[in-house]
Parts: C-alpha cells; structure tokens; sequence
C-alpha cells in the first residue's frame, strides 16, 4: 500500500475510534462495539449499493454494442418518463445479486438514516404496507429497523445483525456518530488532492479490523476471545500459503485468519499478475464459533469483505456439536483457548477423532490437535496456536499422544514465539504445524520435497518490538524472516540450520528428547562472535574484574554502616 494511503487509513482510524470512543461513558467496550460495528456494517452495505447503481446507471445510459442493459432514450415519450424507467430498473433487486452486492432497502440505506436521524421523535417517517404511519420513535429504533430489513432482504444475513436499542444511547450520541461516518468518504477518497486507489470495501473492512484490535485491547482478557493480533494470524497465513482450496477455522472468533487469507490471495495476485477476484473464487472459506456474539461478528466481518462464507446453521461448540462433520479441509488454521478445562462430555470418551489417544479431561490442547488433523484433506496442512506446555507435558497422556503424532510422520514444524503478543493472556505460545503428505507425494503442482522423517524447529522468542509497555509484536521483516525459513527448507532451497534460532532434526533426535518439542532443545545456543581474545586470558580478566568489584562492595558497606553509626542508629 501507497504511503499516502496508510497515511489516509491512519488518520481514518483515529477519527473514528475518537468519535466511537466517545460513548465509552455510556458502555463498556463489550457493548459498545455492537452499536460501532453495526453502524460500520450499515455504511458498508448501503456504500456498495450505491456504487453498484452508479455502474448500472452508467450501463443503463450507455449504448455500446455489447452491452446488454442499455435503455434507449427513443423509447420513451418524454424525459420525465425516461427517468422514471430509469430509477425503477435500478430497484430491481437482481442486478445486485449478479454482482454479488447485498440488498438495501430504501428504509435501510446510509443516506434515509442520515435524513430522518435529526427529525423530531414521533415524526411520520414512510407508510408501512398496510399503509399505516410508521413514525420515528428513537434513532437507536431507527437504525435496529434499518438492520431489520437488511436481515429481510438477504437469507444469509438472517440473525446475524446485533440490535442496539437494548443499549439506550442517547439520540445525540448517535447522531453525532452517525454525522462522524457520513463526513468521511469510503467512496473515491480523495488524500492530500490526490485520488486514492482504494475502494469502499477496502476502507471499510481495514476500519472494522482496526476496531476489533482496539475493542479487544479495552476489553483485555475478555477481548481476546475473539481477536487474534494481526500479526501472528498474518505470520501463520504466509507459512500456510492457502492460495486455493478449502480452509477451516473451529474456533474462528471473528473470523481473523479468513480476512488474511483473502489479503494473501490479494497480494499474491498482484505479484503474479492475475486477477484476484478469480483466484477467491476457488477458495472457499468454513468457520465454527460457539460464543453467539462473536459468531455474529465473523459473519459481519466477512459480509463487509464479501467472502463467502459457511459458519454452520448456528454458533456451537466445536467438540460437542461440529457444525461441519464432513469437511477435509486443504487448510486448517485455529487461535482456540489456551489449555482449556471445561470442555470434556462422556459422549465424546469413543470419538473417532481421538485417532492418537484420548485427551486429557481437563485440558483441551490435544483436543483441539486432533480435531483439526480428522478435518483435514489427504494433502491438507494445518497451523495452531497452542500454550508452550503442549510441547513438553507428559501428564494424562498428553506425551503418548505427542509421540505417536511425531511417529507417524504429521508433525512438520515447530515455532516458539516471544512472550506477551496476546491481549488475554501471558502464558507463552508456540505453533504447531502439521500435514499428512510430508513426502509431497499427492500435490504435484507444490514444487516441495520429500520432508520424511524430517522436522523444522525454530526459535523465535528474541524476535518482535514492544509495542507498548504490555504488548510484544512482530514487525513485517520478522514474520518474513520466520516464513521464509520454513519456505526454504520446504523446497530444500537456501535454508541451513543456524545455531540460536533454526535447526532440521530427525527422528532419532527426537526419540533422544522424548518426543518433547521445544525449539530450544534442538536450536541450540546462538553463536557468540570471536572477538580474538583466548579463553584462558579472558577468564583471568574476567576475575580480577570480579574480585575488584567485590572489594568496592565491602568498601561501600563499611562506609554507609560508619556513616549511619554517627548519624545514631545501630546495625
């Protein structure tokens, strides 16, 4: 992206989180981000209808040969009758669905809310179809009835939209938000007297994700069950490369792996120099959730985005009541809670998918392992985000099940990341990667070599900056770093172990471990530069250093028990 762009995003971002922040007096984050979002969701929809009727309005008008929606003006007596044709076609309702852009009806769109947002409480506002006066009761009403018709209008959508009159926000606040949203231009924006090349959809879906991060860090522990850092998701979607296929998310909070796998493919598209909106069309993306509001979120986040999307008829639970029994997904991706306790059934003590032992009761990291490994394809890959003890524990037959996993050849890569990346926890992670055709024997298209019997651990714990006095993260040439090392030894092409931070082992290294995966058992200790001085001298040095310092510490504390003795006081 342009400079001038994300200069444009930034002071997007800040306009409007100040604006939404506002309302922080009034709610918690866990409530506000409802009315947010929702209102963000609302200017999406109505911003791409209006897009769209300009290009049908265009076609409409426009008389090249193949163009099939062309209206003649001839056709027509007069111009007010040409006009009237012209504003019923562009109410036909399927010339929004071919384009694959949401309904919006006229009660639902961003310019009648604007409108009858500041008219007075109690205002005949249109006639219902009984032709009764429907009159303006609240703008909290307004915009719920707004998201109640878009519900109507497309089957997809039904259930998913928050209502926010439950929330009893002042009409003024609203409206101020409302007015903050309708300044800003989504459409053909405009930065510095230079015209952007940035789309609605664009804007919009970046100012959504930037405002579950910042939801997510007001909520803190709690906001974490739904957000993912962008940067580990980012990180975990360029190891995977999902260009096409299947991908699978079991506990997709709000859907943050999915709108990375679309950017990948984006950015992978312009590389090559192919359309991207064909590539999308051979990815196909499938979710889980069982938290209703976060299920919500996610299918908010990939309407605004237009991905299609399969998240089950409801929000469930993943282990008790799998919303996709069948799927064998290319690309398995999860951030599921770390060490969960309270998720085991009896019903679930013979399932199929404790195909390498049954987990523990009261921990559900191998749980989630295998879960993810039973939904995948003959050729599928997948990556989770686990607590550091997955790769160690021996308790409850969690080393069993680790060992047959590294047995039968699925385990491929291990990643140890830095401490404090998450918002809801301080317990340090590691991903798994895993796949079931380590020989590459089944995808002839991915140039990859047989990688039997081998694994790839890397240590990246010194990687990442503070970003604040809380939050470590990753920078773009971190997440390249780690990327192309597993690329590289992927493919057998420039990769060499490098003591500290990489290592390729084998099996009998691992049987020699005990089947623990810890990077740092196999990586080693970082190289220490040669400065030319020989040990036996530096050592020498080092001690007489020592025993000076030593000294200087009694002399110290002789002198502050004098002084103290005269100022009266006993030691």
């Amino acid at each position: 992206m342009k400079s001038t762009e994300q200069q444009f995003l930034k002071e997007l971002d800040d306009k409007l989180w100040k604006a939404a922040d506002k309302l922080r007096a009034n709610l918690d984050a866990a409530n506000y981000k409802h009315v947010v979002l929702g209102l963000i969701f609302l200017k999406y929809v109505s911003d791409a209808f209006e897009e769209r009727q300009e290009e049908l309005l265009e076609l409409f008008q426009s008389d090249r040969e193949d163009n099939i929606y062309f209206l003649p003006r001839e056709d027509y007596d007069s111009d007010e009758e040409y006009q009237q044709a012209l504003d019923e076609e562009l109410e036909l309702l399927d010339y929004y669905r071919e384009a694959n852009v949401f309904w919006v009806p006229k009660a639902a769109r961003w310019s009648t809310l604007k409108k009858k947002a500041v008219l007075p409480v109690g205002t005949v506002l249109w006639q219902d179809d009984a032709g009764k006066d429907v009159k303006l009761r609240s703008v909290s009403w307004l915009i719920d009835n707004a998201l109640e018709e878009i519900e109507k209008s497309n089957a997809k959508l039904k259930g998913i939209l928050n209502r926010i009159s439950q929330y009893q926000l002042e009409n003024d606040k609203l409206i101020g938000l409302i007015n903050t949203f309708s300044d800003t231009s989504f459409t053909k924006p405009v930065y510095g007297g230079q015209k952007l090349q940035l789309h609605s959809k664009d804007i919009l879906g970046h100012v959504y994700e930037y405002f579950l991060g910042q939801f997510a860090l007001a909520e803190g522990k709690q906001g974490g069950q739904y957000y993912t850092p962008k940067s580990i998701v980012t990180l975990i979607v360029e190891m995977l490369q999902p260009y096409s296929g299947r991908v699978y998310d079991p506990a997709m909070g709000s859907g943050g792996f999915f709108v990375s796998s679309d950017k990948f493919i984006e950015e992978h598209a312009r590389e090559q120099h192919y359309d991207a909106s064909e590539q999308k069309k051979h990815i196909s993306v499938y979710g889980q959730e069982s938290n209703p509001t976060t299920w919500k979120l996610a299918a908010m986040n990939m309407a605004i985005r237009g991905i299609d999307f399969n998240f089950g008829k409801k929000n469930a639970d993943t282990f008790l009541d799998d919303q996709h029994p069948d799927l064998r997904a290319d690309f398995v991706m999860a951030n599921p809670p770390f060490n969960m306790k309270d998720w085991w059934s009896e019903s679930l003590s013979e399932d199929s998918r404790w195909k390498y032992g049954t987990p523990p009761k009261g921990n559900a990291n191998f749980a989630w392992v295998q879960h993810m490994i039973h939904h995948m394809a003959p050729t599928g890959s997948m990556a989770l985000l686990l607590a550091n003890g997955s790769m160690s524990s021996n308790t409850n037959n969690e080393g069993e099940i680790r060992k047959r996993l590294v047995e039968e050849d699925l385990v491929e890569c291990m990643v140890a990341l830095p401490g404090q990346l998450f918002t809801n926890t301080q317990i340090p992670a590691c991903i798994w990667f895993l796949t079931k055709d380590k020989a590459n024997g089944l995808v002839l298209s991915e140039q990859k070599r047989d990688r039997s019997g081998h694994f790839l651990f890397i240590d990246a714990r010194n990687l990442g900056y503070m970003r604040d006095r809380v939050l470590r993260d990753f920078t773009p040439e971190d997440i390249a770093k780690i990327t192309d090392t597993l690329h590289a030894w992927q493919h057998g092409e420039g990769y060499e172990d490098i003591p500290g931070y990489c290592k390729s082992a084998s099996l009998d290294e691992i049987k020699k471990h005990d089947f623990v995966l810890t990077p740092g058992r196999y990586v080693g200790a970082q190289e220490q530069e040669d400065d030319g001085e020989p040990f036996a001298d530096k050592m020498a040095r080092l001690t007489g250093q020592l025993k000076k310092q030593f000294a200087e510490s009694d002399r110290l504390e002789a002198e502050i028990k004098r002084n103290l003795g005269g100022l009266g006081y006993e030691l």
